[in-house]
């Protein structure tokens, strides 16, 4: 690299942006690890029954990614009462998961709500605030049409700790 200008200095700036990348140093294979493999858990509450191909949480690393829940009850349906009741039966399945994960709801750092009407949005932050009262995760709300009727569901991405 002698004689040219900036080529130890590049050559540097690669390595580093070779190992924030995640690309292994070169290394002899005597020197060589086993790549260590992310693997995924699933993670089913007890008494929690999906009612189509999909698990009530995953955790890959130190992730865990809840699928979106609705407010029901198991063997009852969906709850009644409306869209705060509603709010919190889903808040409460979310936190069964959580649990069921060794975490809770002071884990959580991203929610995704689904409203079937817009207009429910206020109705919902009131509940939304009792479970998360403190420094609330980052959420994205949207309004589309549901499953089973439900007028709210929310899915969850929680740090397990």
């Amino acid at each position: 690299m002698r004689g040219r200008p900036g080529a130890a200095l590049a050559a540097t700036v690669l390595a580093l942006a070779a190992g924030a990348c995640g690309a292994a140093p070169e290394s002899t294979p005597a020197e060589s690890a086993p790549a260590e493999v992310v693997r995924k858990e699933i993670i089913r509450p007890e008494g929690a029954s999906p009612i189509g191909p999909y698990s009530p949480a995953v955790r890959a690393g130190n992730l865990i990614f809840l699928s979106g829940a609705i407010g029901t009850r198991p063997g009852e349906g969906l709850v009644q009462g409306g869209i705060e009741a509603e709010t919190r039966q889903v808040l409460e399945n979310l936190r069964n998961v959580l649990r069921a994960a060794g975490a809770d709801m002071e884990d959580v750092v991203k929610c995704t709500v689904f409203l079937a009407d817009i207009a429910d949005f206020e109705a919902m932050n009131r509940v939304y605030r009792e479970f998360f009262p403190h420094d609330p995760p980052a959420r994205s709300t949207v309004a589309t049409a549901l499953v089973a009727g439900a007028r709210v569901e929310i899915e969850c991405i929680a740090v397990a700790p």
